[in-house]
């Protein structure tokens, strides 16, 4: 197949929309597919510079998303270059601007359009005039106008299945959680964390990986250190990753005299990720704003053990304790952080290895394709259908 990705995301920004789409066009190309990105431009990225499949349209910063951009051009010229290169189907990442192209695109070439719902929006609302002008319903009101008329929704978790059909999403959903390259994450690094960052080789280690922005909640993480501190004296935490959260984070830990325990990394390249889970005894996430959690299954890949925040996606994914836990409350946090810091070894490999298994990119890939051709056969008999119709 020849398959179209839109999204206005893609890198070199560094979210877990542009990994995920990485991920995906990895191993639809590894079946022999061919796989052509249509994104926005990006500063970083001078115009004359060739990327292979890749076409960029001219965009802006995105509202308080600055770091985030949407295209304000390109519709007949995506149009074109798609017709061009005879795609099969159209998979949109983003309900904004690429996306909107996409829908366009597929329908003037009489082809399926499928959609992958990445982003919680309702717990996104505070940007924007500081949650005083968008409300749940107008979040509502996107998400059924961009879904209406798809031929599939990719829901990557239960939460977000339950939320589009909470939503009134009409269009065949199917739950695809995003897969990960379990090999990048298990293969020793040359990086030697620890020693870059002056940490012991015995400290206990906790790490935070993330965009740095308010809804991912690493203030409560933050907070329950000095408890920890209480607990295990030498404890030390990596703050990986930049986003507008980092200053008021930065001035917490100046408060909380937390200087020689709290180190913040700065957002570092994707390929020394593996480095940092394999470097830290636990990996700590607070956060209520995720659709999947990439990031959880990145660390267990990594052999380090999870403390995230419970939903019935992070319940499922650690039934038991072995490979982590899940806490509701602050205390429960703590309790758990300093457990499994004095317990970090993942013994039961075969629980891990399922687990594992279930996420990888693998599983990812084969799952989408069959959802393409799915569509694909369902779309060809609404119009064989139709032309009866008429006929």
């Amino acid at each position: 197949m020849n398959i179209g990705l839109f999204t206005d995301t893609y890198f070199p920004q560094v979210s877990g929309v542009a990994t995920s789409i990485k991920i995906l066009k990895h191993e639809l190309e590894k079946q022999g597919h061919r796989v052509y990105i249509f994104t926005t431009t990006d500063p970083h990225i001078e115009r004359d510079v060739y990327e292979r499949n890749i076409f960029r349209f001219p965009s802006v910063p995105f509202v308080s998303f600055t770091d985030r951009r949407i295209a304000f051009r390109g519709l007949f010229h995506a149009y074109q270059i798609a017709k061009e290169l005879d795609l099969d189907i159209i998979h949109t990442q983003t309900e904004f601007s690429m996306g909107w192209i996409g829908k366009f695109v597929a329908r003037n070439l009489k082809i399926p359009c499928l959609h992958t719902y990445h982003t919680m929006y309702e717990d996104y609302l505070h940007y924007v005039a500081n949650g005083k002008i968008l409300k749940p319903v107008h979040v509502k009101q996107m998400t059924l106008a961009f879904c209406a008329h798809l031929d599939g929704v990719v829901a990557p978790s239960d939460r977000v299945i339950d939320t589009l059909t909470g939503y009134g999403v009409k269009t065949p959903i199917r739950v695809i959680p995003t897969g990960i390259v379990l090999d990048q994450y298990a293969q020793p690094s040359a990086l030697n964390v620890r020693e870059t960052y002056n940490i012991s080789p015995d400290a206990p280690l906790i790490l935070s990986l993330s965009r740095l922005a308010f809804e991912k909640n690493i203030k409560e993480v933050i907070d329950g250190m000095p408890k920890v501190i209480d607990e295990l004296p030498n404890a030390k935490m990596l703050i990986v990753g930049d986003g507008p959260a980092r200053e008021t984070l930065e001035q917490q830990v100046k408060n909380l005299k937390l200087d020689d325990h709290v180190i913040f990394t700065g957002e570092i390249n994707n390929d020394k990720v593996a480095a940092f889970y394999q470097a830290a005894d636990l990996f700590v996430s607070a956060s209520e704003s995720e659709s999947q959690g990439l990031t959880y299954i990145e660390s267990l890949a990594a052999g380090t053990k999870i403390v995230v925040k419970h939903s019935p996606y992070t319940d499922d994914l650690l039934a038991g304790d072995t490979l982590g836990s899940t806490f509701a409350s602050f205390d429960e946090m703590v309790a758990d952080m300093v457990h499994f810091l004095k317990d970090p070894v993942i013994k039961d490999q075969e629980t891990l290895k399922k687990t594992l298994h279930d996420s990888s990119s693998d599983a990812f890939g084969e799952q989408v394709v069959a959802f393409y051709q799915d569509c694909q056969l369902a779309y060809e008999q609404v119009h064989e259908d139709s032309a009866g119709i008429s006929n």
